[in-house]
């Protein structure tokens, strides 16, 4: 039930991720520029049904079949009240309508996958979906995350909305969501987020500037913060202990110093830090290395041995220089400590 197109057998995971990311960041925002039109009433009716039902399968009892795939695309709905006289319907894509209410689909308690991206949508509550287990309400006008209930929910799209925090997403109600997407949002932080069986966020093209309440994502595994307003590292955390692809790119990081915050991260093997300030930086890739021995690719580009051998060699001569810098303020210290008894004893005589 996939929407995406096939992609490169021989493009990693990380990459597959970059380019779909670039391609859905293309032209994101159009849609708030245009101005709202006024509305008619279109409603889901029987030919419209009729021509989008697919999928004929078993009913529950398995003594009967039904049709439980419906798609209507582009048809202005506007209602589709009609749709509670499909109660088998197991996957539903009402997407490029004119939508504002689902309170519809309540009844569709069959439901496993639900698509309406592209409608009018203000809010994504829906009564409790029992199976829903994949929803997307992707380039919608929805403000909050509120009324997302389904218990068995993995997978929540809500690319390019107005959303602005995300404290209104329950980890005990969803205790087997493991992917959220939420790029192009009004995001400022990550303050709020607590889904500890997390393993995929996408917060990118945001405007995030802090990063917060990340160690209650301990099975993370792909963070993505492309293109937000972040100059420091700060909010990493030792009990992020899956966190395996980071992805920094078009952000405002200054220094490469920074990326000795991510030294906590013992899993991280890629890293994508393009489009930053720091990138420009001389030596840029193997002063990365030296600071985090474990990466695998940087950007696009998977570590060379000859750079691993250079960065090795000048985290041992920074190492050799730091134990010399401080065996010397050790022997500054005795020297202090001596010349002060000196005195002492002088005084005393």
């Amino acid at each position: 039930m996939s929407d995406e197109e096939p992609d490169d057998e021989n493009d990693t995971e990380e990459e597959v991720e970059e380019k779909k990311e670039e391609k859905e960041g293309e032209g994101e925002g159009e849609e708030d520029e245009e101005e709202e039109e006024p509305q008619v009433s279109t409603s889901l009716n029987e030919e419209m049904v009729k021509d989008g039902l697919s999928l004929l399968c078993k009913t529950g009892n398995g003594l009967a079949h039904a049709f439980v795939k419906l798609e209507v695309r582009e048809k202005e709905l506007t209602d589709i009240t009609f749709i509670h006289n499909f109660i088998h319907l197991r996957y539903v894509d009402l997407s490029d309508n004119l939508l504002r209410d689902l309170s519809p689909l309540a009844f569709l308690r069959h439901l496993l996958w639900l698509k309406v991206d592209n409608n009018r949508l203000i809010s994504a509550s829906i009564e409790e979906l029992p199976y829903l287990q994949i929803a997307s309400f992707a380039n919608n006008h929805i403000k909050d995350s509120n009324g997302i209930c389904h218990p068995r929910l993995a997978s929540l799209n809500l690319r390019g909305n107005a959303i602005e925090v995300l404290s209104e997403l329950n980890p005990n109600i969803l205790t087997n969501l493991h992917t959220v997407e939420l790029r192009g949002n009004s995001l400022k932080s990550t303050a709020g987020i607590y889904l500890p069986k997390l393993k995929n966020l996408y917060l990118g093209q945001n405007a995030i500037t802090h990063l917060e309440d990340l160690e209650n994502l301990e099975q993370l595994t792909t963070l993505h913060l492309r293109d937000n307003l972040i100059e420091v590292l700060d909010g990493f955390s030792s009990n992020m202990k899956s966190l395996q692809y980071l992805n920094l790119r078009g952000n405002a990081i200054a220094q490469v110093q920074e990326l000795e915050k991510l030294q906590v991260l013992p899993m991280l093997r890629a890293l994508v830090l393009l489009e930053n300030p720091c990138s420009d930086e001389a030596e840029y890739r193997v002063e990365c290395l030296v600071l985090l021995p474990n990466l695998e690719r940087l950007d696009k580009d998977f570590f060379e041995e000859e750079e691993r051998t250079d960065a090795a060699d000048i985290r041992q001569k920074r190492k050799e220089e730091e134990l010399e810098l401080q065996k010397e303020r050790e022997r500054e210290k005795e020297l202090e400590e001596a010349e002060d008894n000196t005195q002492e004893d002088l005084t005393t005589e």
